[in-house]
């Protein structure tokens, strides 16, 4: 035992003294404040080719070396890239282990290790099918990094699957306010990453002298066709609006489960919203009421909720928990208050009621607990408060409020734009995500949720209503971008009109095959070149 920590310990002193694997460990840190709450778009336009070049000189320094050599140097320097990528990006991961969690401090700190060695591993094995590609076609690297680009989207897709899908920090959202941003309606995020990491290949090239012509044709194309969509009005206000009120209640999450505090927080919320009953529909955060649905208290609240709402012709929309005392399962849940209609004279809410929606992708560990027998005991963040929830139907019927259309989120699953769209239509007028970012305090973390949020508006060109317990609450329109928004930590409504729109945009119809098309003719055109 000893000799293998020896071993290690020196293997781990030589990598320490090779400056090439630091260089791609800073950039891959330095990607951080290509996103919210930084937002500067244009580093990764740097940074990309800056570490691209980089690479291709250390793989000229390795000819004629062994193929494994050439291997295990792209794989190496990718996961060191995406090591660094992912531990600066997500940090505010910790943030809910190290308050939260009841763990030591050096507990948490090897809980984010471990999560970030693990998102590495798609970069290492995009780079790792890059160095099978050099030796495949016998190219230098700034040859083939159009391949680069179609296994980093491969890679990238796997990220969003395994283990529940983690696809944080791609780097197309880091591009919502600079001009590829226009591309968002008919390619995506996705496309957008795509044509990021053509673009940056095609810097690289430029700079090393390779490619030329094709290079600036990527370069002339991607920009002609950013410019071309930016003109272009996928979808068309209707001229109607309505009145929203989004309530940010600012509840401690120390105190958030506690019994005493349940009538307290529940009351905060109504008082809030009957001085905002001007609005047409409001909306209350992720479990904004911390009771069980079925609670005879919680039902003599929402009955007083329902019928206050009903009243001043406004419909609420709150997440709570829901219990099924027949199948035993926890749901976290929206429910809808007031007016489903405009024409009703009367409430709409009923215990179990079908206008409802059950939060589908449950966030590991804070909503569900793998292999929970084995990990409940080691450590209080396996007990956090409601992590035992069933996940909800992944399509379900959109919520009706006022006779609005809304597609609902809740929390982590405004990530996956798959679900979105199995659950999209003509009639969604509206996109509403829901959360309680209050876990992650003032971190980065609420930041880039709502920068996530607003490509989904852009995408799919719909206005987008995002209400948290603590921040970020705003209103976003169908272009992504944000009209209103409140400050974090304070107690507050923002009351604000949105603007109806009415079409389809490209993405919405077609999602991500046209991006993943282009993508495997770039690899057949390199299949016939060998």
């Amino acid at each position: 035992m000893k000799a293998l920590l020896t071993r290690l310990a020196m293997r781990l002193k030589a990598h320490f003294k090779d400056t090439t694997l630091w260089l791609s460990l800073c950039a891959g840190l330095s990607l951080v404040f290509a996103y919210a709450p930084f937002s500067h778009w244009w580093l990764p336009f740097i940074v990309l080719p800056v570490w691209f070049i980089h690479l291709e000189k250390l793989i000229e320094k390795q000819r004629p070396s062994p193929k494994e050599n050439l291997t295990k140097l792209l794989a190496k320097h990718s996961f060191l890239f995406g090591f660094g990528w992912f531990a600066s990006g997500i940090s505010w991961v910790h943030v809910s282990i190290a308050e939260f969690g009841g763990m030591p401090l050096i507990a948490s700190l090897l809980l984010m290790l471990l999560l970030c060695l693990y998102l590495a591993i798609f970069p290492a094995l995009c780079g790792y099918l890059t160095a099978k590609s050099l030796q495949l076609f016998n190219k230098p690297l700034t040859q083939i990094t159009w391949l680069f680009s179609t296994f980093w989207l491969l890679t990238e897709y796997l990220r969003s699957i395994m283990l529940t899908g983690f696809p944080w920090l791609s780097l197309g959202y880091s591009q919502i306010n600079g001009p590829l941003a226009s591309l968002g309606p008919v390619i995506g995020e996705v496309g957008i990453t795509f044509c990021l990491l053509l673009i940056t290949s095609a810097v690289a090239n430029l700079a090393m002298k390779q490619q030329l012509k094709s290079s600036i044709v990527a370069i002339l194309f991607i920009a002609g066709a950013s410019f071309i969509c930016q003109q272009q009005q996928w979808v068309k206000p209707t001229g109607e609006t309505i009145t929203t009120a989004l309530v940010q209640g600012n509840i401690e999450q120390s105190i958030k489960w506690q019994p005493e505090q349940q009538w307290p927080t529940m009351l905060k919320y109504l008082d809030l919203t009957r001085v905002n009953y001007d609005a047409s529909l409001i909306i209350w955060p992720e479990s904004a009421i911390p009771a069980i649905e079925t609670m005879s208290t919680t039902q003599e609240f929402l009955e007083i909720a329902d019928k206050s709402a009903a009243i001043n012709h406004a419909a609420i929309i709150t997440g709570i928990i829901n219990y099924n005392f027949e199948s035993r399962e926890y749901f976290n849940s929206l429910i809808v208050l007031g007016k489903k209609h405009q024409e009703d004279d009367n409430g709409s809410y009923y215990y179990n009621h079908s206008n409802r929606y059950n939060k589908n992708h449950l966030l590991p560990i804070g909503e569900f607990v793998p292999f929970g027998d084995l990990l409940r005991p080691l450590a209080p963040i396996f007990n956090l408060p409601m992590s035992s929830f069933t996940r909800g139907n992944y399509q379900q019927p959109n919520l009706v409020a006022n006779d609005i259309h809304l597609l609902p989120l809740i929390c982590f699953e405004i990530a996956f734009t798959e679900q979105l769209a199995a659950n999209f239509s003509n009639n969604s007028n509206i996109l509403l995500t829901v959360s309680n970012d209050a876990w992650f305090g003032n971190s980065h973390g609420p930041h880039q949720h709502m920068e996530i949020a607003r490509m989904r508006a852009l995408e799919f060109g719909r206005p987008l209503l995002r209400a948290t317990n603590n921040g970020v609450t705003a209103v976003t329109d169908h272009r992504g971008q944000i009209t209103e928004q409140l400050a974090q930590f304070q107690q507050a409504v923002l009351t604000t009109k949105v603007q109806l729109v009415d079409g389809m945009t490209p993405y919405s119809r077609y999602g991500n095959y046209p991006v993943w098309i282009l993508a495997f003719i770039l690899v057949f055109i390199h299949l016939l070149k060998k």
